[in-house]
């Protein structure tokens, strides 16, 4: 009877051992299962958040320039700091690599382009590829003709234009002769700052102006128009008024290799640092400030905001500001 007892005991034991075995491997396999479950989840919302992150493309006319540097800059500071990536190409002044910078952009899903076109009609096309695609555009210090940008994000280039000129009117007292340098042909910052210019002379039946050509924004170019000009206007020049600081200096410099400078008065625009630098040391006697660096938060953030769903302006002006020995510690470190 005991035998009987202790076998059967000893079957009961083994068949809780086997049970417990039995539960144990159960509850193993759904801890694992959720652990694969919960891995899949990390993973997909990892992906999901990847894919979350705004990216900016950014197609510039020419990096070559100084305030396209600081622009681009401001740009990238602004993108990390809101967190969005962001890529940005040189288009070096060809209207066909902007062209395809547009299409390389469309083609690999970037969120939205800001771009400055190399010319204010030609890069129309650019923009209607990306739209018709769906990407929103948004210009930024240079206007294209095209109404289906989401917003603009520059500085009134004809009111640049008006401050220059109308310096260069104060300074010679209404009336003589000047010549005008002109930026790249077809640009929008040659025409509007032109036009500016042209609206302030319309103003003074006394100013003529004796010629008005194109130095392409180049410093050397510059310097080697004024030569010319100084050879076939001799004595007869009364002002320079250049449309950025880079062909104001060139000027500059002309005009001092023969001791003219201290009677023509030159203004540029855009406030480079080499142009407040002239000013400060009295080689130029004005330049007009164009915050750039302004210009380039403000556009990454304007981008930003309207792919987070917020409704953005069509347009956002940063003023330009005449700067001259009396105001240039207050933009000069």
């Amino acid at each position: 009877m005991n035998k009987n007892l202790q076998k059967v005991n000893l079957v009961r034991m083994v068949s809780l051992v086997m049970l417990l075995f039995i539960l144990s491997g159960c509850v193993h396999e759904k801890e694992t299962e959720e652990n694969v479950t919960l891995v899949g989840q990390t993973q997909i919302e990892n992906e999901n958040k990847m894919e979350d992150v705004i990216r900016l493309g950014v197609s510039h006319f020419g990096m070559g320039n100084e305030l396209i540097t600081s622009i681009s800059a401001a740009q990238e500071e602004m993108a990390k700091e809101l967190g969005v990536e962001i890529s940005i190409f040189d288009a070096n002044y060809d209207m066909n690599t902007q062209l395809a910078q547009f299409e390389k952009m469309i083609v690999e899903d970037y969120d939205a382009i800001i771009f400055s076109p190399v010319d204010v009609n030609a890069m129309t096309l650019a923009v209607d590829k990306a739209y018709a695609a769906g990407v929103p555009v948004f210009g930024v210090n240079t206007k294209v003709n095209s109404d289906k940008l989401v917003s603009y994000i520059g500085s009134n280039d004809t009111v640049a234009g008006k401050i220059g000129m109308s310096y260069i009117a104060m300074k010679i007292g209404g009336k003589g002769s000047i010549v005008i340098l002109e930026g790249v042909i077809g640009s929008s910052v040659q025409i509007q700052r032109l036009e500016g210019i042209h609206d302030v002379v319309d103003l003074y039946p006394d100013i003529e102006i004796l010629s008005e050509m194109s130095a392409s924004w180049s410093h050397t170019e510059a310097r080697k128009l004024m030569e010319l000009w100084l050879q076939a206007y001799p004595d007869q020049i009364d002002g320079v008024v250049a449309q950025n600081d880079e062909m104001a200096l060139g000027a500059v410099e002309a005009l001092e290799a023969v001791g003219l400078k201290d009677n023509i008065p030159v203004i540029g625009i855009d406030a480079s640092s080499d142009a407040l630098t002239a000013v400060k040391e009295g080689r130029l006697d004005a330049t007009v400030y164009q915050n750039v660096g302004e210009q380039g938060r403000k556009s990454v953030q304007v981008a930003v905001d309207y792919m987070n769903g917020k409704k953005v302006s069509s347009e956002y002006w940063v003023p330009f500001v005449l700067v001259t020995q009396q105001n240039i510690d207050d933009y000069i470190d």
